[in-house]
């Protein structure tokens, strides 16, 4: 139980130590993660529809 408490001290000094983003980063920071992750998103569906329209193409029933 010891070793948690000192733990817990070590880790509120580190936090103490920490630079801390300004708000106006922070938001900056937030768009473009969000940007990156839609236009990500986006082309990861493109590249699944593209392999889906071949694998379909490949493997046609009837054939």
């Amino acid at each position: 139980m010891k070793q948690v408490g000192q733990f817990l001290k070590e880790v509120k000094a580190e936090f103490a130590r920490v630079e801390w983003p300004k708000f106006d980063e922070f938001v900056g920071a937030l768009i473009v993660s969000l940007l990156f992750m839609t236009f990500f998103a986006i082309y990861l569906g493109i590249v699944d529809r593209v392999i889906s329209w071949i694998a379909r193409q490949v493997f046609k029933p009837g054939i």
